[in-house]
């Protein structure tokens, strides 16, 4: 069975990060191996929340997954709180990433042209340093530019993020969210190769559609081997999942609690 390391928090409400990951990995018939970075009560798109730091649990965990020899097919790392974990996770690659190894990066950083404020300047660097060692990543816009050193509050034509995905150095880089009118794209630049696949705009904002997105395209990829189909596949999975949760509630424009995925699991 294909193993993947995934690298995230755990929420007990606000189905994102590892509550939205695992069970999309499981349903490929992969095993999700997760390595928590911290245990939050709600996800912190609520009003209030409780949490615990795992930093400092996470180099224990590692050298007992060392003794064990562990080995994995992927290895998928989301939100980063902190440059100590940036490069604790750095590490974790180094170790555990072998030739067949493929390792997916969310660089969660910013969003409509700003930095998100709980990030400084170490912590922008620790996730540049884990982009630098990926064969995927899952950057919307904001992201990108911030890795490229480009504005950020800038609308790029479809040519730019081509050569921005270039300038990156990573071999497949998925540009998340781009709007185009009453569709959403996502830029997929692969070896040279660039498509925008797109799908149905929804103006709400969903809790965890990205992090699904992520554990969708590397797990339909490690099956699959097709990065565009992957791509094509998770943005409709996603779409079915969003149309269910505005039937049932039609009046918010914010979904805290995320999107109903889990009653079309059985069509992954």
């Amino acid at each position: 069975m294909k193993k993947i390391a995934v690298i995230n928090d755990l929420s007990g409400f606000g189905k994102c990060s590892l509550t939205a990951a695992l069970p999309i990995i499981s349903a490929f018939g992969i095993q999700a191996c997760p390595l928590p970075t911290g245990v939050f009560s709600n996800q912190t798109g609520y009003e209030s929340f409780k949490s615990v730091d795992l930093t400092d649990s996470m180099k224990d965990f590692i050298a007992e997954w060392k003794r064990l020899e562990a080995a994995f097919d992927g290895i998928l790392t989301g939100f980063i709180p902190n440059s100590r974990q940036g490069k604790i996770i750095s590490d974790f690659i180094d170790g555990f990433k072998a030739d067949n190894t493929v390792v997916a990066v969310d660089p969660i950083m910013g969003d409509d042209g700003e930095l998100y404020p709980c990030h400084d300047e170490k912590t922008v660097a620790a996730v540049t340093a884990l982009v630098k060692k990926a064969d995927v990543i899952t950057p919307n816009i904001t992201e990108l530019a911030l890795l490229c050193g480009m504005p950020l509050n800038k609308i790029y034509s479809p040519e730019e993020i081509k050569a921005m995905s270039e300038k990156t150095g990573v071999k497949t880089v998925i540009t998340t969210g781009l709007d185009f009118d009453n569709e959403i794209g996502n830029a997929v630049y692969s070896e040279g190769e660039f498509r925008i696949i797109k799908s149905r705009k929804h103006g709400e904002h969903f809790s965890g559609t990205g992090d699904i997105f992520t554990a969708y395209v590397l797990s339909d990829y490690l099956i699959n081997k097709d990065i565009f189909s992957a791509v094509k596949n998770a943005s409709a999975f996603i779409e079915k999942a969003i149309e269910e949760t505005l039937k049932n509630e039609p009046e918010k424009h914010y979904h805290p609690d995320g999107i109903e995925f889990e009653k079309f699991i059985k069509t992954i």
